[in-house]
């Protein structure tokens, strides 16, 4: 029995992050242990788990169903462990996790949890980078957007709107927008994504011959809200990043019948067979998280 757990781990470890190589460096395995404890499982059970080339592996139709059922599995056992052994013993050591820089929100969440678990030493990597999990041994992260990648295990932790939105100063200097269009016409505060390096699209309906003008171009998140602050220019920023400045009326929404996003917030980390106790204790916080 316990032979039969160890080696669905190992499956479903190669199965998410499909490499034999990375499957070994996160169960601390060479991948031609990997290799062989994959080829002896096959074996025991009689069907081909994946098929395999020199530059890479995919699941054949029976992986795709064992794979579903073993997650199953090894989640109902990690959540009977958790359960016995919360109240034995103190989690310790260090979290690695990636915030997206959308709000300070999560500091304040995570500020909680380092009063809950005092003896877990946090590493915060406070950047719109999308990290590798697995090879920069993070975590978990939060992240914006769906998350279609089957390798990570999510969970939805809310939504926010983007807004357009200027300062009373720039609004008084200039004449206010009725319609997405009238922006061609004003001093616009833009977001070039340090992943893509496009320039981030508006949240508002625009025609084909609509272009927005430049004023200010940065990717970082806080530089654009000083900037819309001061009356610098025309934003458009996460609502849940300046709720504070709309409450104080220090940023003013404008177009509202014109934006068109609502976009989901997840925290994703790597699924595994079992989970350290700080890892453990990490996950549900995240899961308790309401945004």
């Amino acid at each position: 029995m316990i032979e039969s757990l160890a080696a669905i781990s190992v499956f479903v470890q190669v199965a998410e992050i499909k490499s034999f190589v990375g499957a070994g460096r996160v169960l601390g395995l060479t991948a031609s242990a990997v290799g062989k404890r994959i080829s002896r499982f096959e074996k025991e059970l009689g069907i081909q788990l994946f098929n395999r080339t020199t530059r890479s592996i995919s699941l054949t139709h029976e992986g795709n169903v064992l794979l579903a059922r073993s997650r199953r599995i090894l989640d109902e056992l990690n959540e009977l462990q958790y359960e016995l052994s919360n109240s034995a013993q103190e989690p310790q050591g260090r979290l690695k996790i990636s915030l997206a820089p959308i709000t300070d929100i999560f500091l304040d969440y995570l500020s909680k949890f380092n009063e809950q678990y005092p003896d877990i030493e946090l590493e915060l990597d406070y950047s719109a980078r999308n990290v590798d999990l697995a090879q920069e041994a993070f975590d978990a992260a939060i992240r914006v957007g769906y998350i279609p990648d089957n390798n990570l295990r999510s969970h939805h932790l809310g939504n926010f709107r983007r807004l357009i939105v200027a300062s009373p100063m720039y609004l008084e200097k200039n004449e206010i927008p009725i319609t997405p269009s009238d922006l061609t016409n004003h001093k616009l505060l833009h977001y070039r994504s340090p992943n893509t390096g496009i320039i981030e699209p508006w949240s508002v309906e625009l025609t084909r011959e609509t272009h927005l003008s430049t004023s200010i171009v940065c990717n970082d998140l806080n530089a654009r809200i000083d900037f819309a602050l001061k009356g610098l220019g025309i934003a458009c920023l996460p609502d849940i990043a300046i709720q504070h400045y709309l409450d104080q009326k220090l940023l003013i929404p404008i177009l509202n019948d014109y934006t068109t996003d609502t976009i989901q917030i997840h925290a994703i980390w790597l699924h595994s067979a079992q989970y350290s106790m700080r890892k453990k204790v990490l996950i549900n916080f995240l899961k308790n998280i309401i945004i």
